[in-house]
């Protein structure tokens, strides 16, 4: 075993791994089960996931979920793109500082003054809460890692692949939308099943933005388990931690993919002009 990695490291390692993983895991097998008590096991049974499809509450609180996430994920995207092109490409422009500084705040920023100073604003504005306010509060925190995953990319981007297009005479615009975003295209879906993930994911936030009429999942899951925890919670969770694993595992599958095509297309480049 290497001396850098003890047996205590292993065993500690270990240890955190089982406290954040086996309540997960508990939770997952309990949604089979039969009992309606949540801490009784009485047999495999996935008469609670079919019963979800009677609980109308929750439908609704899933479909405004998912419009959010949609909505927030499409929408942080292309400005996180934007604000990712104007900090690589624009160089040192007055205000840069104040800039990124506003755009990657959200990162370090606790979730609760977020969604405070969110609150404040709509507030002041006269802007009635609910859907519209829920999905411009998701934009303002996914935003900036949509930002963070294409500056990334763009960051070891070839621009002699730019400049060659517009020697041919393409324009600036027709150069970014048929050269640059097909190449960075990967590291654009990343960004957007990121957002999608984190805004399906969110409760603290969307408790400060919301309104009469406009609970987003995670929300009635909390006011629910807050009376106690049903058969049908653990089963709506699994299947909230599954849609939740799916978007990291493609998102870091598209991600992988993008770092090993642009390895092989700089040996590639090597090859060429060795």
């Amino acid at each position: 075993m290497n001396k850098n990695f003890s047996w205590f490291n292993l065993t500690s390692i270990t240890l955190g791994f089982a406290f954040l993983y086996i309540p997960i895991l508990l939770l997952v097998i309990f949604s089979f089960n039969e009992s309606k008590l949540v801490t009784v096991w009485a047999g495999f049974s996935t008469k609670w996931y079919s019963s979800l499809l009677e609980n109308q509450a929750l439908k609704d609180a899933a479909w405004v979920t998912i419009r959010v996430g949609l909505v927030s994920a499409t929408v942080s995207t292309v400005l996180g793109t934007l604000a990712a092109i104007t900090l690589v490409r624009m160089g040192r422009f007055p205000g840069r500082t104040l800039f990124s500084g506003m755009i990657f705040a959200p990162l370090v920023m606790p979730e609760v003054i977020i969604g405070l100073s969110l609150l404040l604003l709509f507030v002041a504005m006269g802007f009635d809460r609910g859907f519209w306010t829920i999905t411009l509060a998701h934009i303002t925190f996914t935003m900036c890692y949509a930002a963070v995953v294409v500056q990334a990319r763009l960051q070891d981007f070839d621009k002699s692949v730019e400049e060659a297009a517009m020697d041919l005479g393409a324009t600036p615009v027709n150069t970014f939308f048929q050269v640059t975003l097909p190449i960075i295209a990967p590291s654009v879906i990343s960004a957007w099943l990121l957002s999608f993930t984190l805004s399906l994911d969110d409760l603290v936030i969307s408790s400060f933005a919301t309104g009469p009429g406009a609970t987003t999942l995670p929300m009635k899951i909390y006011s629910q388990v807050r009376l106690g925890v049903t058969p049908e919670i653990n089963a709506i969770s699994t299947i909230l931690i599954g849609i939740v694993t799916i978007g990291l595992l493609l998102a870091a599958y598209v991600t992988k993919r993008q770092t090993e095509r642009s390895e092989r297309e700089r040996r590639k480049a090597f090859g060429a002009t060795g």
